[in-house]
Order: structure tokens, then C-alpha cells, then sequence
């Protein structure tokens, strides 16, 4: 190999190109790279070409060698040593458009929100009504196997290029369900996943209202404040909504500018919404801003471990400003802002440059938003969200199984509004 072509490879896997768009939990800086020589490559790196030479030289199967996945394989490595787990990420050009449209709210496949943690291919939760959902597939579920393939040491965007595919078609998971030994086989037809946001509905027998973020897209906030409005406008016995229930159950994240338009519509202006710290330790602030439109009714919030990244944010802030209880289970604890930088072959680099904090300045990565009140419950239990609770009757959401909402609802009940 010349030393020619091995300085740009060097410097592709080292240094990041350029950044130009705002996706998941980061937003985005322009930023150039300064132009680096191999001579700058730090001493560890020959080791790398030590081995990248053996493999040229006496791999049996030349014809298998692919210089490209094995720039990747470095990289999502590289990555992977940095222990900053379902955050840092390197995605190829076809799957960071993808995951860019994902966020737009509209896609073809299976319907499922995913993480990788300590190998495992994981779902974080189906999306409400997907053909995931449908199939049987569980918050917790352990991806073992696509279409009869052994999935082990494969990167999650690997993993999700096999799972994606056009609507109409099939694709079988091999799963491990929570709490059970034995593996399962489920057939999903994939379909176009339309992804609503924001679901609301008055809780039946109260004049109370369920309100369900499913993520943090691009047009989330838009959706509350419709929502809003309509809980504002609803009369319940000639009285109207006193109170909701916020539902950030698995909700895997997203825009951290949609995490701070939401928040800055239950909070007080000027309230600190989250610090962040960045490498070299220094801290910045994010406040609420502007006149929000649910700033005195009185809320509690759902949480659980699969609420994560901006959920965290949204949920810790209404925490620590007083303005919310928080009931369920300890978040996930993805505490790392994201920046995307597009490399140079349309591939992106998801690189957390900070970590965000509380108002209080506790750091949350590796930790989680721990509730105010603790009601643990088995990852299998049917949760009542905002697809199924038009469908309930009042008695059947007494002994509903749900004791996380239904905890939830016993403290809302008991709330007064902020103003008082």
C-alpha cells in the first residue's frame, strides 16, 4: 500500500471533515478540520497498520478484503472504545439518510426504536401500532438473529440496514423476550411507519388528560401546542382540564432545540432547562423562553428506562425546577449532547461533544432522571398510552395492570396548580 493512500486513510479515520445539520439530540456548528499530515498520527496508530499490513499480506480470501468495510470496522472500534453507549455513533451514507428521515417522522420498515449495549442488539420499544408492535415484539427484547442470521459482533447500523426494507415484505427477528429462556422467531410484514409525535386524550372518569411524547422530531413541539390547545379547550362537567399526565415512557430522545421549545412550555421563563459542560469542563446554560402555554397547570410525569436523551432533559428539568413529580423507573442515562459531522464520503460521525446536566448540575450519563417516586413493573407489562386509553372504561383502568399510570394518576389527582 502506498504511504500516500494510507495518509488520506489515516486522516479519514481520524479526523472529521465537515458538519452541516442538526440531527438527534445535537445541533449543529460549522466546523472545518485542519489539514492533517501523517506524521500527526499519534504513536499508538502504527499498531493499527501493523495489523492492516498482515491482513494484505496473508488474509487467505483476498478476494473478500474490502477496504471500505474495514475503514468502518476501525471506526465504529474506535467509537466503541469510548464507552458512550446508544449515543456516539458512526453511520455509512445510506444509513445516515435514512436515520435523517426517520426523524421527519416518516420511514419504511418494522416500527421499532433500538440501542446496542454491551453487544446486544436491543429494542428500546416498538412504535405505538407498528407492525413491530403488532408482530409481538417487547420493550427489553434481545435481537439474536435477522432472517436466520446470527447477528453477534455486527454494528447497529448493520444490524438495522438487514431490518429495514420496503413495505410488503417480511423479515424475521430472533428474539430473547424479557424474563423468559427460551428464543422466539416472529415474522414482521414491514410497512411505512407514520410517526405521530404528541397523543392526547381526557382520562376516562376524571377531568384529567394524558398527554404521550413519543420522541422529540422535528415537528413535536408544533404537534403539543395543537394538543395543548385542545386540552385547553376541553370542558369536562362544565369544568376544564386541571391537570396531565405526561407520558415520556419510552421515548427514546431526539432534538435537543424541540426538548427546549417543550420544556419552555410547562416551565417558568427564564428557568434553567439543562447546563452543558464540555470537554475542557466549561459549563453553559439553556433557559425557558417565550409565554408557554402550560406553565400553571399542574403535572406529573411518566418515566421509565426506556426514556432517554432529550426525554431525560425534558423530564429532569421539570424535576428540578419544582414543577413536576416524576413516577416509574430510572431513565436510560444517554447524557451526551450529539454534533453530526459529515465525512467526506456522505457518512456521518454522531460525536458527543458535551455532557448535559441537570438545573442542579448533576451530570445524568451513566446515570438516569431517578423519580421522585419508584413503581417498577415487568418490561412485558401493557402500558396504557395514547393509542389504547380511548378504548378503556373506567373500571377497566382501575385494575388496569398499568401501576405506573395509575400511581401517576393518584398523584395528579392530588396536585394543585402552580399559580395557587
Amino acid at each position: 500500500m502506498s504511504n500516500r493512500f494510507r495518509s488520506k486513510l489515516s486522516i479519514l479515520i481520524v479526523v472529521i471533515l465537515t458538519s452541516s445539520f442538526s440531527f438527534a439530540i445535537g445541533t449543529a456548528v460549522g466546523y472545518q478540520a485542519k489539514s492533517v499530515q501523517a506524521a500527526d498520527e499519534p504513536s499508538e496508530f502504527a499498531i493499527f497498520w501493523e495489523a492492516w499490513d498482515l491482513v494484505l499480506a496473508y488474509f487467505v480470501d483476498q478476494d473478500e478484503i474490502d477496504f471500505q468495510q474495514m475503514t468502518y470496522g476501525a471506526i465504529q472500534g474506535m467509537l466503541n472504545s469510548l464507552g458512550d453507549q446508544n449515543h456516539t455513533a458512526f453511520l455509512p451514507p445510506q444509513v445516515a439518510q435514512r436515520t435523517e428521515s426517520d426523524m421527519e417522522g416518516s420511514f419504511e420498515g418494522i416500527g421499532a426504536y433500538v440501542s446496542s449495549e454491551n453487544g446486544l442488539f436491543t429494542i428500546v420499544s416498538p412504535i405505538l401500532g407498528s407492525p413491530a408492535e403488532e408482530a409481538g415484539i417487547l420493550p427489553g427484547d434481545i435481537v439474536v438473529a435477522v432472517d436466520g442470521e446470527d447477528i453477534a459482533g455486527q454494528a447497529q447500523w448493520e444490524v438495522i440496514d438487514k431490518i429495514r426494507g420496503p413495505a410488503g415484505s417480511t423479515v424475521t427477528l430472533t428474539v430473547l423476550h424479557p424474563d423468559e429462556d427460551d428464543l422466539v422467531d416472529i415474522d414482521i410484514i414491514r410497512d411505512r411507519i407514520d410517526i405521530n409525535s404528541v397523543l392526547w386524550h381526557q382520562i376516562p372518569g376524571t377531568d384529567l388528560a394524558y398527554l404521550q411524547i413519543t420522541q422529540f422530531a422535528a415537528d413535536t413541539n408544533r404537534e403539543l401546542e395543537k394538543a395543548l390547545r385542545e386540552i385547553e379547550d376541553t370542558i369536562v362537567d362544565d369544568k376544564p382540564i386541571r391537570g396531565i399526565l405526561l407520558d415520556l415512557r419510552n421515548n427514546p430522545g431526539g432534538f435537543l432545540q424541540q426538548a427546549l421549545l417543550i420544556a419552555s412550555n410547562f416551565l417558568p421563563e427564564d428557568d434553567v432547562i439543562l447546563w452543558e459542560q464540555d470537554a475542557r469542563g466549561n459549563l453553559s446554560d439553556y433557559r425557558s423562553s417565550g409565554d408557554g402555554m402550560a406553565r400553571e397547570i399542574p403535572i406529573v410525569v411518566l418515566i421509565n428506562g426506556g426514556s432517554a436523551s432529550a426525554a431525560e432533559i425534558l423530564s429532569g428539568s421539570l424535576q428540578a425546577n419544582g414543577r413536576a413529580r416524576l413516577v416509574g423507573e430510572t431513565t436510560l442515562g444517554t447524557g451526551t449532547v450529539l454534533r453530526p459531522f459529515n465525512l467526506s464520503d456522505g457518512s456521518v460521525l454522531r460525536l458527543g461533544v458535551t455532557n448535559w446536566l441537570t438545573p442542579d448540575q448533576e451530570l445524568i450519563k451513566g446515570e438516569g432522571i431517578v423519580p421522585n417516586v419508584v413503581v417498577e413493573q415487568k418490561i412485558s407489562t401493557e402500558m396504557l398510552d395514547g393509542r389504547t386509553l380511548p378504548n378503556i372504561s373506567t373500571e377497566e383502568l382501575r385494575t388496569h395492570e398499568d401501576r405506573q399510570f395509575n400511581m401517576g394518576l393518584l398523584f395528579l389527582k392530588l396536585a394543585k396548580p402552580s399559580a395557587e
